[in-house]
């Protein structure tokens, strides 16, 4: 997973309400961490007056010192590729650069220096490989504009080429966008095509993939679209992986108890869409239930928290009264397991 992805949902932790102090201890240490590993002088700035990290001049001071000499050498090694060197090296040497800004957390930079890597860049695969930079970048700023910008471009390149590998990325990308911004029906549709073909794992790992998948899907699919699609979760997970897995560019097998694992590595899941699809409604209020903290700490889903609570309760009671052309209050109370006033509620 993308380090800077993993740094911006301890980033999101922190600011949590949910999250207790001790565990905020760990993790503002951890952000300190990953800042100064990277020299992330920008965001220190930030967040230290913002009160998140303590202020720190001289490290402060220390950090901008070794990103100034940083670019200094980068700029040394783009003049020499220009003076003494072909296209290719020069593109090189200011890919190189773009990736410093990123990394140092220079948003506004990294974005300029991408745009002249671009104009240097003639390759279709490697402009496409710029703009999931660039939707990087708009993730860790949650800036759905640069993101659904960059989605419409990546289209535009796909238009003149492309090869199906960085489509297929293309499509858990674009869904996690139209994740976080609610649009779970189009999420539901893009996840669905991407189980047999994921790779985005600089995004986030497979079986929180299925997590997203499954959740996007219990709101956005009908009853006999769940068995057509989403039920074959587990047979298209263990076909996928069992087959083959890159590691290191070589190809080694998989063993079948850790594909069986990966829907049930994250709790409550299976139970949750089982449950729904054999009309369990009790168990499913209950695995519903165990859920909620963990889209709660989504950084994606967690803005839409309140609203997919209201969804998900629609899907199940829709789903329950169809077979009824009355039904008692307290009857329906007991198939969900709660108070008649919290149904009358």
């Amino acid at each position: 997973q993308e380090k800077h992805l993993v740094l911006a949902h301890k980033l999101f932790l922190l600011s949590h309400p949910d999250v207790d102090d001790l565990s905020k201890v760990d993790l503002r240490s951890d952000v300190l961490s990953a800042v100064k590993s990277d020299d992330m002088a920008p965001l220190f700035e930030s967040l230290a007056a913002a009160g998140v990290l303590e202020p720190d001049a001289v490290l402060l001071s220390e950090m901008r010192a070794r990103i100034d000499e940083e670019i200094r050498k980068l700029d040394e090694k783009i003049a020499d590729a220009e003076e003494n060197l072909g296209e290719s090296e020069v593109r090189e040497a200011h890919l190189a650069k773009s990736l410093y800004f990123v990394k140092v957390g220079e948003k506004e930079k990294a974005l300029e220096q991408l745009k002249v890597t671009e104009g240097k860049t003639v390759a279709i695969g490697q402009k496409m490989d710029l703009v999931f930079y660039t939707l990087q970048i708009g993730l860790f700023y949650m800036d759905f504009d640069l993101i659904s910008k960059s989605v419409d471009k990546a289209k535009k390149l796909f238009e003149e080429g492309g090869d199906w590998e960085r489509k297929n990325r293309l499509k858990v990308y674009e869904g996690l966008y139209c994740m976080a911004t609610r649009n779970f029906k189009k999420a539901t549709s893009l996840f669905l095509d991407s189980i047999s073909t994921f790779t985005t794992y600089e995004l986030f790992p497979y079986d929180t993939f299925i997590f997203y998948t499954v959740l996007t899907s219990i709101i956005s699919l009908d009853r006999v679209s769940l068995k057509q699609k989403v039920f074959q979760l587990g047979s298209v997970c263990y076909v996928f992986l069992s087959c083959l897995s890159l590691t290191k560019g070589t190809f080694q097998v998989v063993d079948a108890p850790e594909i069986l694992a990966v829907i049930s590595k994250v709790p409550h899941l299976s139970e949750f869409l089982n449950s729904l699809y054999n009309c369990q409604y009790k168990s499913f209020f209950v695995a519903f239930s165990g859920l909620t903290e963990q889209i709660k700490l989504d950084r994606y889903l967690q803005p839409h928290f309140r609203y997919y609570m209201r969804e998900v309760r629609t899907v199940v009671y829709s789903q329950f009264l169809e077979s009824y052309k009355s039904v008692t209050m307290e009857a329906m109370a007991s198939a969900f397991g709660v108070t008649v006033d919290f149904i009358d509620q």
